[in-house]
Order: structure tokens, then sequence, then C-alpha cells
């Protein structure tokens, strides 16, 4: 990876990843608020759900709260796990298990999932249920992790229990004796009343360095606008290739390989109105289809150009090289008109757009933390 860091330090070391924003002010003020109403709430929360992202178990951690959430009863919900892979997932819950910290890989689209997450809730609140009528449970989580969909899901499971729970409930607590205060959220259980609050999603005043910054954005915690897409593009065909993962894309057709490695030979001419739809003419293929087209012709370009890439990827020139390549290629592959000035960033936008969908498989870009 020695390549992708050099990269970014060069290329977007001028991004401003720093507390106050740098060259850019990505820490919007309502955030800022939206912190201190946390802090608030954490006072009479008997547990927290903490919600990362499960492609960023480290990353997508709120730093700035964790001072603070430590002291209290936690589960970390590692969410999206569809789009996370498998086979690395079952490392990171055995390293949070390695820490004592209680974790749980989640879809929060999934009702079966979120309801092993609140049975894991209650099982972690049963030791204060004798002393405590009601209980609140809060969720906290960096931008676009999640927590919205969850708080959703469990919203629907409480409404299946509690049927008269048409519309928020509210639990009225304090902090401190004689001192209450209405807070909304969801009823999960009774004898005790146990409450899911609902809050404004928190991302910390600072990212410790760049390449935490750029994962962020990949995931879309951070505005594409922030950052710029054709970096994040950049960023993200690095990973790819220090990785190799375009040549584990085992299940290629060699024939459809071959087929691409010939029309790159050739020039093509495309008009901007083909990527417009056509309201007078009926789709001859599914949406679907053509989604799988276009992964198709979006892995076979990278896999193309990264195994004829005779460069070092350590080296951060000859890194450089290969993405310029990758960013031609797949201009085709997409079928962008070459003399767009935009084609660079349409290119970008479609590119994160398979990634983050899941479209070029499951992927986790944090590294597990060697034991110590």
């Amino acid at each position: 990876m020695g390549g992708v860091r050099s990269m970014v330090k060069k290329g977007l070391g001028e991004m401003g990843f720093n507390k106050g924003g740098g060259a850019i002010n990505w820490f919007p003020g309502h955030m800022a608020a939206a912190t201190r109403a946390i802090r608030h709430r954490l006072k009479v929360s008997d547990l927290v759900i903490e919600v990362r992202d499960a492609r960023l178990p480290l990353s997508s951690a709120n730093e700035d709260l964790q001072p603070s959430l430590s002291g209290k009863r936690r589960v970390i919900a590692l969410n999206k796990k569809d789009l996370a892979n498998p086979n690395i997932m079952h490392k990171w819950t055995h390293y949070f298990d390695s820490r004592k910290q209680d974790c749980i890989s989640i879809n929060a689209h999934s009702r079966s999932s979120v309801k092993k997450l609140l049975e894991l809730v209650e099982l972690k609140l049963r030791e204060v249920i004798s002393r405590e009528p009601t209980l609140l449970v809060m969720v906290v989580g960096v931008p676009n992790v999640g927590k919205s969909a969850l708080i959703n899901s469990i919203h629907q499971i409480a409404t299946s229990r509690f049927p008269v729970q048409e519309k928020m409930k509210r639990a009225t607590v304090g902090p401190l004796p004689g001192v209450t205060q209405d807070i909304a959220g969801f009823k999960i259980a009774h004898q005790p009343s146990i409450y899911v609050l609902d809050t404004p999603g928190v991302l910390v005043p600072s990212i410790p360095d760049i390449e935490t910054g750029l994962k962020l954005a990949l995931a879309g915690s951070v505005k594409d606008s922030v950052v710029g897409e054709e970096r994040i593009a950049q960023y993200l065909l690095a990973v790819l290739n220090t990785r190799s993962t375009p040549l584990h894309w085992r299940h290629l057709n060699n024939r459809r390989i071959e087929e691409l490695r010939n029309e790159y030979e050739d020039k093509h001419d495309y008009n901007l109105k083909d990527l417009l739809p056509n309201k007078r003419k009926l789709p001859n293929r599914s949406d679907v289809k053509y989604i799988e087209d276009l992964v198709t012709e979006v892995q076979c370009a990278l896999h193309v150009t990264l195994s004829e890439f005779n460069g070092n990827l350590e080296e951060e020139n000859d890194l450089e090289s290969l993405i310029e390549q990758q960013f031609e290629k797949l201009q085709k592959a997409m079928k962008i008109p070459h003399k767009a000035s935009e084609a660079r960033t349409m290119v970008s936008k479609k590119l994160l757009t398979l990634f983050r969908t899941g479209k070029l498989g499951p992927f986790i870009l944090d590294d597990v933390p060697e034991s110590r």
C-alpha cells in the first residue's frame, strides 16, 4: 500500500482534512450543535448503539465521542454487512471481542438482523433492569452509516410489538433527580420499558489523516463535492490495484476479456445523446441486465489494464500512470463521449456508484490491527 499512501500525500495532501477544515470547510455547523446534543443525551442513556460502516470498522468511528462512549454500556453495530467482505468480517468481530467490546454485524434493512441486535441490547440491559423502571438506548454514528435505516427498522419492530405505537412515544427522563425532559423514542420492551432514541449523526471535527478522510468520502460519509469525485475515484482505483482485486475477478469470461482487448484497439465515436433515455423507445433489456453488463465492462477494463501493467505498484509515478490508463479504458467501457469535458467526472461518479452499491463486490477498506 506504499504507492497508495505516497499518492495520497502528493496528490491529495492539499485537501486539508484537519481541524477546522483547512482549505475546505467540510464540518457543517449543524453537526457541531448535534455533537453537543449527543453529549447531553448520553448522560441520560443506559446503553449506546454505535453504528459504524462494516467496510470501515475503525475509520467510521466517531473519535471525538469515544471518551464519552467508553464509559457507557455500548454495542458496536457494523452496518452494511452485505457490502463487506464476509471472509474478513469475522476477523473484525474477533478483534472487538478481544478488546472486550460487544460487536455485531448487521444489515439495517433486514428485520431479522435488527432483531438480533435488539436481543443483544436487551441482554446487555438485564443487569440494570431491576434498578430502573425506564431504560433508554441511544443510537449514534457518523453520517451515512445507515443510522436512519436502522431507526426505521427499529420503529417497525417496535410498532409490531406495541401496536398502539403508531407515532413516536415520549419518555420523561432526567440526568438528575428532579430534572426531567421529554425525549422522543420508540418503545421496544415492557416491564421495564425500554426506549430507543433517535439522534443526529455526527462526524468528528478532525480526521487523523488524509487516508481516513478519503475512506470516509469513498463510503459517502463526507460529501463528494467536498473532496471531488475524481479524487475519490483515484483513491478507489489505487486501493483496487494495490490489492490486485481486478486480478481476482476469476468469474470474468475469458472470451469477453479478449473481445474487450480488441475493442480497446479500435476508436469509438460516441454521442452524448446516446447516454440520455429515449422516451419514444422502449428499453430492449431490463435495468438489471444493463447494470450487469456495465459491471462486466468495468471489471474487464480494470482486469485488462492491471494484467498488462508492467510497472511497480509500490512506485507512486507508476501507480498514477496506471490509473490514468484505467480512466481512459473506463470511459470507453462506460460509453462516455471522449470529447465531453466532464468525462472524467462522469466516469468517477459511475465508478463510485458501482462501488457504493456493492456491484464491484464486497470490500473492507480498513486493515485489522495486528495483535499486541
